[in-house]
């Protein structure tokens, strides 16, 4: 069964990084196109970041130039960069592969980031 566990959250000032790690199991990693994903309170969950097997990125309008979407297939890890964050980046952070993300399936807890004035 898949899994996804999500860490590297935290409460940061605005412009500061975090870096966001995600520890897949369950599945053969590599051959995945995997994603982040984030909800903010009172709004819709929302893609931010995918990358293929082969490793090419993309990123939603909002983030790009200030996050990078990152896999390690030797040891299952998907992580994703953020620098100069905004309190609108404020959200709680999931990780997934996007054949779940389709299903609607297979979400973790997720790992909360909160974004200070």
């Amino acid at each position: 069964q898949a899994r996804f566990v999500e860490s590297g959250g935290g409460l940061v000032q605005a412009g500061g990084s975090l870096r966001l790690s995600c520890a897949a199991s369950g599945i053969n990693f590599k051959i995945y196109t995997m994603g982040w994903y984030r909800q903010a309170p009172g709004k819709q969950r929302e893609l931010v970041a995918t990358i293929s097997s082969a490793g090419s990125a993309s990123y939603v309008d909002s983030v790009k130039g200030r996050v990078t979407i990152s896999r390690d297939n030797a040891w299952n890890r998907l992580y994703l960069q953020m620098n100069s964050l905004l309190p609108e980046d404020t959200a709680v952070y999931y990780c997934n592969a996007d054949t779940f993300f389709r299903r609607g399936t297979n979400w973790g807890r997720g790992t909360q980031v909160t974004v200070s004035s």
